[in-house]
């Protein structure tokens, strides 16, 4: 991406949906961040993302606390951070739309335990740094530059989501 590209919100929707993982970081009272491995349950064309969430974990309690939080995916060549706020949703027909038997690996009781919990960030906005070209040839690009010395001419750009 160079610096005259713009970010779009498909843009951040297709990197959040080929994201495994996403880390979500919140902020405690005392201000200290708390950042967790997540797993997006569905990114929606609208950019927001829905994730299965242990009520009674230090990340459970901080989210309730404060709903701000920032979503970063960090891969060769590729890096977005949205900034959002969460929402807990007691909906038992999204939940069962979205458990799958990976999600059941992380919840002893399964879908009825009775930790589960369900929330949505609605993304305010996004910020990514990229090379061209994917995966493969961010690496490539990255090698070469550590060869040579020179730059990889990544660029940044944000959106409003």
């Amino acid at each position: 991406m160079t610096h005259t590209e713009n970010l779009e919100q498909a843009d951040v929707v297709k990197i959040l949906r080929d994201s495994g993982y996403v880390m979500l970081t919140t902020a405690l009272d005392d201000g200290k961040l708390l950042a967790h491995p997540m797993v997006p349950q569905q990114v929606t064309d609208d950019a927001d993302v829905w994730f299965f969430l242990g009520m009674k974990g230090d990340q459970a309690v901080a989210l309730l606390q404060n709903p701000q939080v920032n979503i970063t995916v960090a891969e060769a060549g590729n890096w977005l951070s949205v900034s959002g706020r969460v929402e807990f949703i007691d909906d038992q027909g999204k939940m069962d739309e979205l458990w799958n038997d990976e999600t059941a690996a992380w919840f002893e009781g399964g879908r009825n335990d009775p930790s589960l919990g369900l929330i949505k960030v609605t993304g305010d906005s996004a910020q990514h740094w990229g090379l061209k070209g994917g995966k493969v040839s961010a690496l490539a690009q990255i090698a070469k530059a550590k060869v040579s010395g020179d730059r990889t001419g990544g660029g940044s750009a944000t959106t409003q989501l």
